[in-house]
């Protein structure tokens, strides 16, 4: 004991200062990490809650003793990972359900006690949450809200007031909605609503961009207005995807930025067509008329008798006077002859292409050396030229309208892009899972490395502080397990050793250190040498114990 406070005495206050501070380090340290390691892992229970939902499950976990974490200024509801399911199923018993409200609102409802009012309100909104459960399900949708207005018809009123609808969405990450996951949403609400029409919804995303517009008449000018600047955007859009998805197949993903404008006429044109050749005439019908006819005059002096007047009265010998006959015959042809013509009956939809005018911006090339060093550099001429081809080939370019394709190589600013927290990773693990091994490694990297330089040099130091006045005996003890005899003194002799270094050298050697460091084959060692030169050995135990007396 006397040994470690003479030594904790050599160190001086300054470095007992540092090695207490270190020490007090190592015990908050561990006293950290044992806590961190002995935490249960907290996993997302409800998200995207508002303060009354929040407020209500925060409630039920105190009320069950749960811990529990609120994040995102209190609407993200974190609990332990092996107690998720089991809360989730008490809190959907419960009514509880951490986000929109659908038809569960009439369970507990009194209808006795409701007036018709409530009830429509009640009505009103289940089905929003109903709808809003609907639109979440889409795959890249995070959270949704319905407005709905369900005109009341009052009493004798005539007109009729017809239902609308609003529809917020925020998405995942930097995903947008297509125009076809636009319209599913429009008659997803649509076929929901009785008397709601897809034209009377409107729907707007978290960053504030009107997806669809809706309008009381889908026929009146301003909603055909909109409905072609709809066609328009979604037109360039298709070809600006098409643009990108193609160079991204070589430059990498999000490496390219395409933007197109389109001037297209939207006039409905019929266009009726008739042509008549006269070269082509062909018989139609043809119609034929013959006409035979004849006549005979008898003498006016031939008397008149009964004779006269009876058939065949001429007959008997020409007898009665001479007589004339005439003969008369008339053919007619008719021929109906038929042109030809061609009749021909063009309509010519609306949104026909004028101009196309294509922007597109492409990144270069990021190498990185041995050295860990990033440079970057532009793209060659050639390849310039291959992404301008597959770009013209690919939008259909015509230059006798006036298209025009301009692509230009810049160095893209680096961004940061947000994650999905329900985003899968590697091994079917989320992000969650991810950032917990991550600490896991971190906070086991740090105490190895701690053990290394900091507790490991203090038992060492500790271990090895032992009197310099031991050097002497350890070096000859090392020269005995070489098999060296050290040279002998007599009592008289120059190389003895004063009595009072002798007093001082025994006081200060300390038989159990000297014990626990010395090694067994070491030991074995000198009781080797002794055997081998027992004068030696018996001269210099007579020397010690000449010393001692």
């Amino acid at each position: 004991m006397e040994t470690f406070l003479q030594a904790l005495r050599s160190l001086g206050p300054m470095r007992l200062a540092v090695m207490g501070a270190v020490i007090l380090g190592l015990i908050g340290f561990f006293i950290f990490l044992t806590t961190r390691l002995t935490t249960p892992q907290m996993e997302l229970l409800f998200g995207e809650l508002d303060s009354s939902d929040s407020a209500r499950i925060v409630g039920q976990l105190e009320s069950s003793n749960t811990a529990y974490e609120l994040r995102a200024n209190g609407s993200q509801v974190f609990v332990p990972s092996d107690k998720v399911a089991q809360l989730r199923l008490t809190m959907a018993e419960q009514g509880l359900s951490g986000g929109s409200i659908g038809y569960e609102i009439f369970d507990d409802a009194d209808a006795l006690g409701t007036t018709n009012f409530l009830q429509n309100i009640s009505l009103i909104r289940a089905l929003e949450g109903e709808l809003v459960r609907s639109i979440k399900t889409i795959e890249s949708v995070r959270a949704a809200r319905v407005h709905l207005v369900l005109p009341r018809r009052e009493l004798f009123s005539r007109e009729k007031q017809q239902p609308r609808a609003s529809i917020l969405v925020k998405m995942r990450g930097a995903t947008r909605l297509s125009n076809e996951q636009v319209s599913a949403v429009q008659h997803l609400v649509a076929a929901a609503v009785p008397g709601l029409i897809p034209s009377r919804i409107s729907i707007v995303d978290d960053k504030g961009s009107l997806l669809a517009r809706g309008f009381e008449d889908k026929d009146s000018p301003a909603a055909m207005a909109a409905k072609s600047e709809e066609r328009r955007r979604a037109f360039e859009n298709r070809l600006a995807r098409t643009i990108e998805a193609l160079l991204e197949k070589t430059v990498g993903f999000g490496k390219v930025r395409a933007e197109v404008t389109a001037d297209m006429d939207f006039d409905l044109i019929s266009t009726n067509e008739e042509t008549f050749s006269p070269d082509g005439q062909v018989v139609r019908s043809t119609q034929s008329v013959e006409e035979q006819s004849q006549s005979r005059d008898a003498e006016a002096n031939q008397p008149v008798s009964v004779a006269t007047n009876l058939p065949d009265a001429n007959l008997g010998g020409g007898e009665g006077g001479a007589s004339s006959s005439t003969s008369e015959n008339r053919t007619e042809e008719t021929v109906n002859y038929e042109i030809s013509k061609k009749v021909i009956s063009h309509v010519r939809d609306a949104g026909i292409v004028k101009r196309l005018s294509v922007a597109v911006l492409v990144d270069g090339i990021l190498s990185t050396s041995e050295e860990g060093e990033t440079t970057y550099e532009d793209r060659s001429k050639k390849d310039m030229q291959f992404f301008g081809t597959l770009v013209r080939a690919a939008i259909g370019f015509d230059g006798d309208r006036g298209d025009s394709v301009d692509i230009i190589n810049m160095r893209f600013e680096a961004q940061d892009m947000e994650l999905d927290e329900a985003l899968e990773l590697f091994f079917g693990l989320d992000k969650n899972d991810m950032l917990r091994m991550a600490e896991i490694l971190v906070l086991s990297i740090v105490a190895i490395l701690v053990i290394l330089l900091v507790v490991r040099p203090l038992v060492s130091r500790a271990f090895e502080a032992i009197p310099s006045g031991l050097g002497a005996l350890g070096a000859e003890a090392r020269l005995l397990a070489e098999g060296a005899a050290p040279a002998l003194a007599a009592p008289g002799a120059p190389g003895e050793i004063p009595e009072a270094e002798m007093e001082k050298f025994e006081e200060m050697i300390d038989i159990e250190r000297i014990e626990g460091r010395v090694k067994a084959s070491s030991v074995k060692r000198v009781g080797e040498i002794v055997e081998k030169h027992p004068a030696e050995a018996l001269a210099i135990v007579r020397t010690w114990m000449y010393q001692e007396s």
